[in-house]
């Protein structure tokens, strides 16, 4: 036994002599000696990888996946033993005063270390390193717990009454009150034990609540259903703190356990590991959309017009609502980016005076966002706060639609729904883009009130009412031309939106007509296809379309740049004055690049064309006219789709009048925007 013991430890002395982990521990000794702190317990944090010790000894490797505590207690004697054969620290006397953490990076790829979230029990599964995958919902705010505490016996007489024979470490799962209470008694002559208060180790704790991320599909789009899910609390400590963010998906690799709190006890989670993680989604594109691709290479507006045209059929007939159909495929197509830095968002707001058929077609393209949270006027939107049932006393900030929905899209719905206090906040959360979270410190046990801050990292859809009354007072007569009157919606919060789409109702059946047939064929044969030459392309097609579009890099051309450059700078000289300065926002040059690139990874494109630049321009400027009206460069409202779209015949309509709209553009550019030969020339 003592021999298999001796062998353990060689073998841990050799993987942290080829890992670089004896230079760590030689560096963490210099700098506990440098600090001069009178420290009971001394923490050393290893990163362990399974493989690279099965490799080197299998025991070794067997001992660390499924005896954690053994493990930890060989690697505690390695290192005393180190420490005290080299001199690194004189303030280490007994091994009791190591305290050693090992870090599991990775487990082997077999089910028996898979932790599924959505099993039932999880409480009788081994206490042994898991790997899990799942969503963020909630976690507190950083607080202490005790890492080790010195307790001397009271006995004067007893040799325990000085030294370092009594040490308590924090084990996982084990409570604050595990490592420190005052009854504790002596294991030499059985007195009580005091705690030496100076000697305590304080270390950063936090919770967080993981959750598996089906459970989204509950408030995204798809039925009830009778499926339940639960959260499970993992426990972050010292370095992993901080290092997971609400509405994220990670993979974790910790160690169950169960948590203790008369009467109850719970099951949590502690933290080995944490690393970002993304479902593999395989992309490709169906035959029935390669062959559409092929058939429209000669024009670079016709494939993205097809696909928006004949898009959502199962909804809506097509060629009705077409611009915004292809305002949503955009934003679908540019969400799924879950870099801070590199995000634009592409909100869409839709003014209609037929809701009910609006929010289908939302609603039905959501199911295909990464990621989609359908939210409700009544629920919270950003984040909400609870008291910590676990025992640690402070806050518990609970994630909103738009956090859970980060790195897709949260259909906020009909927007004169909302009340007053619920639009006021939705306007600061898209101005500033992120959640402000104020946590009362009275309430919840701090002594200082707290701010904390959350980015927002989805796009919104919401639809507004054009037919709402309106409670602002009349402005017919301030209202710029070609400006609409928004009903009930504050400006303020419209404005927030980069698109503005209005639906418009063409007036008699030209938009009634073909919803009623719609849908009582639909009615009268269920499952038949409507539209034979749509139906063609299913939605699990157009959801390969999405992701395959999505995973796209595209580069920006030197034309585009200087056709958006040179519209943004035309804009915002003529739409402006000296008292409210200029209507075009600095926001809208990231609008414009991001339908740009989003309308050339719709079209399959690797390279942004200044025809991608010419479609976001035409967006933007009808969205820009319906919030503050017309400018010199007037279009028509329907200027991306001007025609209805039936055969080749349309189609070529379509490409010449973009090729009329291209032109105006650019002497538009020419004849407002400062610098303007840098820009374009004249033709």
């Amino acid at each position: 036994m003592m021999e298999d013991f001796l062998s353990l430890k060689e073998a841990i002395v050799s993987y942290l002599d080829r890992t670089g982990g004896l230079q760590q521990l030689i560096a963490d000794c210099k700098s506990f000696k440098e600090s001069s702190q009178g420290d009971a317990v001394y923490r050393f944090s290893f990163h362990v990888s399974p493989s690279d010790l099965t490799e080197l000894d299998a025991r070794l490797g067997d001992v660390v996946l499924h005896e954690p505590l053994k493990a930890k207690a060989l690697f505690r004697s390695v290192c005393f033993l180190s420490i005290k054969t080299l001199s690194l620290m004189d303030q280490i006397h007994m091994e009791s005063q190591v305290n050693v953490v090992l870090k599991v990076t990775h487990l082997p790829p077999f089910p028996s270390y898979q932790l599924n979230l959505c099993e039932f029990p999880k409480g009788y599964g081994p206490m042994r390193p898991m790997a899990m995958e799942g969503l963020v919902i909630a976690m507190t705010r950083v607080t202490k717990y005790t890492q080790g505490a010195r307790f001397l016996c009271t006995n004067e007489n007893c040799p325990c009454a000085e030294g370092f024979q009594h040490i308590r470490v924090h084990a996982p799962g084990a409570t604050e009150t595990a490592t420190v209470r005052s009854d504790f008694t002596c294991l030499l002559c059985s007195a009580s034990l005091k705690e030496d208060v100076k000697s305590r180790v304080l270390g950063d704790k936090q919770l967080v609540e993981l959750i598996h991320v089906d459970a989204l599909d509950v408030l995204g789009v798809h039925p009830p259903s009778s499926l339940r899910y639960q959260s499970v609390t993992l426990f972050l400590r010292d370095e992993l703190c901080n290092s997971m963010r609400i509405g994220w998906l990670y993979r974790v690799v910790g160690i169950p356990a169960h948590v203790h709190q008369w009467p109850t006890v719970t099951w949590s989670v502690e933290a080995s590991s944490v690393q970002p993680w993304t479902p593999e989604n395989p992309c490709q594109i169906s035959k029935n959309f390669q062959a559409l691709f092929v058939s429209m290479a000669g024009s670079p507006w016709r494939f993205s017009a097809v696909v928006a045209n004949s898009f959502a059929s199962q909804v809506v007939p097509p060629g009705l609502y077409t611009t915004l159909k292809l305002a949503l495929l955009l934003s679908l197509v540019q969400s799924g980016d879950m870099d801070p830095d590199s995000h634009t968002c592409l909100d869409v707001l839709a003014l209609t005076s037929d809701t009910l058929i609006v929010d289908r077609l939302m609603t039905y393209s959501l199911a295909l966002a990464t990621r989609g949270i359908h939210h409700h006027a009544t629920g919270e939107l950003f984040s909400s706060l609870s008291k910590d049932e676990h025992g640690v006393g402070t806050a518990n900030i609970h994630a909103g639609s738009a956090l859970l929905a980060t790195g897709g899209v949260c259909l906020l719905g009909d927007l004169t729904l909302y009340r007053k206090d619920k639009m006021d906040a939705l306007q600061s959360g898209l101005e500033i883009r992120a959640v402000s979270v104020f946590i009362p410190g009275k309430k919840y046990g701090e002594e200082a009130d707290q701010q904390l801050s959350f980015p927002l990292q989805c796009n919104f859809w919401a639809l507004a009412d054009m037919a709402a009354p309106s409670k602002k007072s009349a402005k017919n007569d301030t209202a710029a031309l070609g400006s609409v009157d928004i009903g009930s919606i504050p400006s303020q919060v419209a404005e927030t939106f980069g698109l503005m789409i209005q639906c418009r109702d063409l007036g008699g059946d030209q938009v009634s007509l073909p919803i009623t047939v719609h849908t009582l064929r639909q009615a009268i044969q269920p499952g038949e296809p409507l539209y034979p030459a749509c139906m063609q392309f299913a939605t699990q097609d157009f959801k390969e379309l999405l992701a395959f579009a999505r995973s796209l890099q595209v580069e920006m051309s030197p034309e585009a740049e200087k056709m958006i450059h040179g519209y943004y700078m035309a804009s915002r000289r003529i739409r402006s004055d000296s008292t409210q300065g200029s209507s075009v926002s600095v926001a809208s040059m990231k609008l414009l690049i991001a339908l740009a690139e989003a309308h050339s990874k719709l079209s399959l494109r690797n390279r942004v064309l200044e025809e991608d630049a010419l479609i976001a321009v035409l967006l933007c400027e009808n969205s820009i006219t319906l919030k503050h009206g017309a400018s010199a460069l007037v279009i028509p409202p329907d200027a991306v789709f001007p025609c209805d779209l039936h055969d080749l015949e349309s189609l070529h309509r379509r490409d010449v009048a973009l090729e009329e709209f291209h032109q105006q553009i650019l002497q538009f550019v020419y004849s407002y925007a400062p610098g303007a030969a840098s820009y374009i020339t004249e033709e």
